[in-house]
């Protein structure tokens, strides 16, 4: 057995743990982002310090939904005017030929992703133009041996467009699903039978699509135990070869949408344990491997692989095989990670077109990562990875003495030991089955950003 699926359920480690912080796709996270930074020093650290041979990852998001679904808290424009989709796509395109000037030298693009809002909002037509446009633009892979992903609202999709996004590249598709319970989609807005979802899915499995990922989300309002028991049964029939299970974090004062949903309506936090327990007890007896942090994973996927393997990565996609990619992200509110910088675009749909207009690119706010960001990124990408921290490899990697260098750091996580999270020894952190579940919690310590008497605000809860 995968040694990441020895987890042990600790009701009063979690009671004591669960506080909120940052889910670590970047390090330093969004909330240090500084919009007082400028776009050209932003670009220029960028260009100077990526590996001009490294391949790269692009993100594109696409952020139209014809329907709100009223649990998200995605960057999303809501309608059913579909002639809306062009003027965007001409301002991505316009961002996009930039974005190529600056970074493509020709590198090898390893990793692409589609993501919304509802990419497959765009029509036929609209998803080849784009292709075509990257590929003008960047050296994407003729041979299928790229990861090119898109997220698919299930209600989004037929037998015609999942070939067309065959044929012209894709080889990874994400299904929204959620929930399978009738009363619960139709809380959130989101009403999709079970029968519908299957067939995208099995179409999409016969087109030849190599990797097939479900979303899920525990919380929601009206489900139960038993409830969420019968829908992940259903989906273990269905047999993804990824699925992700997200915690829902009600916060109508930031997300509109979540106004519909009555916080009554929403199961207690006991409840949204037994649910999780439930559903990681499930899916490590279906077969699946627990990568850490809501993601499962076949043991045969590259997921899993890479785990076993130590490569495993994590960035703004989540868990990633492509440890040595620079991200470059296009469309409004994109995020890309190149070399020292992290830069994040305009949220705003009409803030974002003008600047395009106006500079040829949209970003808003961004960060240069120090010498110390390098290491304590180093030490959490380690642990929310892989669950050990090698301390001699950061060591050997930054020329410094990890005993010296985190001595308040080492010294604060004696409670996690003595608490069962970790494991401490000369030269090695292993994180424990009792801490698995609280990974976010072991990272934070290493996070500079997070001052100790307010850890966790600005943050969703861990667990």
């Amino acid at each position: 057995m995968n040694q990441n699926n020895l987890i042990k359920w600790d009701l009063d480690l979690i009671r004591r743990y669960d506080l909120s912080g940052p889910r670590y796709t970047s390090y330093p996270t969004a909330i240090q982002f500084n919009p007082e930074l400028s776009a050209t020093d932003l670009v220029n650290t960028a260009r100077q310090s990526a590996d001009s041979h490294a391949p790269l990852s692009l993100y594109v998001h696409i952020p139209f939904c014809a329907h709100v679904c009223y649990y998200c808290a995605c960057n999303k424009v809501i309608t059913r005017n579909r002639n809306k989709a062009q003027p965007y796509l001409d301002t991505l395109y316009q961002e996009m030929a930039q974005l190529a000037e600056w970074y493509s030298d020709n590198r090898s693009v390893e990793q692409l992703h589609l993501g919304g809002g509802t990419p497959t909002f765009i029509s036929n037509e609209q998803m080849i133009e784009l292709m075509l446009k990257l590929r003008q633009n960047f050296n994407l892979l003729d041979d299928d041996s790229g990861d090119y992903s898109i997220e698919i609202d299930p209600r989004e999709v037929d037998h015609e467009k999942l070939k067309v996004l065959r044929e012209i590249g894709f080889n990874r598709v994400s299904f929204g699903v959620q929930d399978l319970e009738q009363r619960v989609q139709q809380a959130v807005n989101r009403v999709q039978p079970v029968e519908e979802i299957a067939d995208v899915l099995n179409e999409s499995r016969r087109l030849g699509f190599r990797s097939i990922n479900i979303d899920l989300i525990y919380g929601l309002p009206h489900q139960t135990l038993e409830s969420f028991n019968a829908t992940l049964d259903t989906i273990i029939e269905l047999s993804p070869d990824r699925l992700s299970v997200f915690n829902y974090a009600h916060m109508p004062d930031r997300f509109r949408s979540q106004n519909h949903i009555k916080a009554e309506d929403l199961p207690n936090p006991n409840i949204k344990l037994a649910i999780l327990e439930t559903t990681i007890s499930k899916l490590i007896a279906a077969g699946y491997v627990y990568i850490g942090m809501d993601h499962f994973a076949k043991p045969d996927d590259e997921l899993a692989r890479a785990q076993q393997s130590g490569k495993l990565h994590r960035n703004f996609q989540g868990y990633t095989t492509h440890s040595d990619c620079d991200l470059v992200a296009m469309g409004v509110s994109s995020i890309s990670q190149i070399g020292d910088v992290y830069y994040q675009n305009e949220h705003d749909m009409s803030a974002y077109t003008a600047a395009v207009n106006a500079n040829n690119d949209a970003i808003k706010r961004g960060v240069t990562l120090s010498a110390d960001d390098h290491i304590r990124r180093a030490v959490i990408t380690q642990l929310i990875c892989h669950f050990e921290l090698n301390m001699t490899e950061i060591e050997q990697q930054f020329k410094l003495s990890f005993a010296d260098y985190f001595a308040t750091e080492l010294n604060d996580l004696k409670k996690f030991s003595v608490d069962g999270l970790i494991k401490l020894s000369n030269n090695t952190l292993q994180v424990t089955p009792a801490g698995r579940l609280l990974i976010r919690r072991i990272c934070m310590a290493f996070d500079a950003y997070i001052p100790k008497q307010e850890v966790g605000k600005s943050f969703s809860r861990i667990i």
